[in-house]
């Protein structure tokens, strides 16, 4: 697979989805550094933060402090993943240019992730896009779950199929297809990612892949194979969710860039100023993260 000349594009989602599941508090202003030096890298999309509820997720109670303190790069779109209306007025009144809506395709997981049904999200949904009408702020949904539940098994393709539909005819034109549980595998990803390209080439589509069981680049492969060109990671491979058993960090920013670069695609994003970022995880998190090119550095 040749990608020489092909422009991929990166979102960066370790200071949201990584930090959410520290066990250390991570202070505001040493998050703010954090997406900034992030932001000089040359991502185009940074997840920073999440408005949800403190109880439900502390380490990131500082959410509007961080989204309003960090320094705006031209160019790029800073996100907040948001659950509901409220969260989406608190992410309007801290400036933040584009909210991120996230629900299951699994029943079960929309229930202990967000405390409703799948058709309550969808009318949260129908609200958000209201409040949003008339401002400069860009709207995004991801889909958790597309490729499987921990609660659940596998979901099928029926009924992530129904979902992005609905999603669509409520005007969404970016969808994330997240692997929340770690349950994905290339002949999965390159089915799904082949139909939704097929049915939907309007829609920008992110695939959305966690490490848990070692095939995350495995799976972007595949999915590069059938066009997807938007890829979620976090630097140093920090995440995981919460509300799904055993489901480890995201694929790793560092390694993804890296193999794409040998591959001949173009990120746009300065490896080595990213991997200084990935060197200094240590001592944000108080811990080493998983990620390979850290430990070994580039070929």
């Amino acid at each position: 697979m040749n990608g020489k000349g092909k422009q991929l594009i990166i979102q960066e989602v370790g200071p949201r989805d990584g930090l959410q599941n520290e066990a250390v508090f991570v202070p505001t202003s040493e998050k703010v550094a954090f997406v900034d030096q992030l932001s000089a890298c040359g991502f185009k999309k940074i997840e920073v933060t999440s408005f949800t509820s403190p109880r439900a997720i502390p380490a990131l109670k500082d959410a509007a402090e961080v989204m309003q303190q960090i320094r705006r790069y031209p160019g790029v779109t800073y996100c907040a993943l948001v659950p509901n209306v409220k969260g989406t007025e608190r992410a309007l009144e801290a400036q933040t240019d584009e909210v991120n809506f996230v629900m299951s395709a699994s029943h079960s997981h929309n229930l202990e992730n967000l405390g409703m049904t799948r058709e309550d999200s969808l009318k949260q949904l129908g609200d958000i896009t209201r409040a949003l009408e008339g401002t400069d702020c860009q709207l995004s949904v991801s889909l958790s779950t597309v490729f499987g539940c921990a609660m659940e098994g596998p979901v099928a393709s029926a009924e992530v199929e129904r979902l992005v539909e609905q999603l669509v005819q409520l005007g969404v034109q970016q969808i994330s297809l997240c692997d929340t549980a770690g349950m994905a595998h290339p002949a999965q990803v390159t089915a799904l990612g082949r139909l939704f390209l097929q049915t939907w080439p309007e829609i920008a589509f992110t695939m959305h892949f966690h490490d848990t069981r070692g095939m995350g680049l495995a799976n972007v492969l595949a999915a590069l194979q059938v066009g997807v060109r938007r890829f979620d990671a976090s630097v140093g491979g920090l995440g995981g969710c919460p509300y799904s058993p055993g489901a480890s960090g995201n694929i790793c920013t560092e390694d993804l860039v890296h193999m794409l670069n040998l591959m001949g695609y173009d990120t746009g994003i300065d490896l080595e100023q990213l991997l200084q970022v990935a060197r200094s995880l240590p001592e944000l998190i108080d811990r080493q993260p998983p990620g390979y090119l850290i430990k070994a550095g580039p070929v």
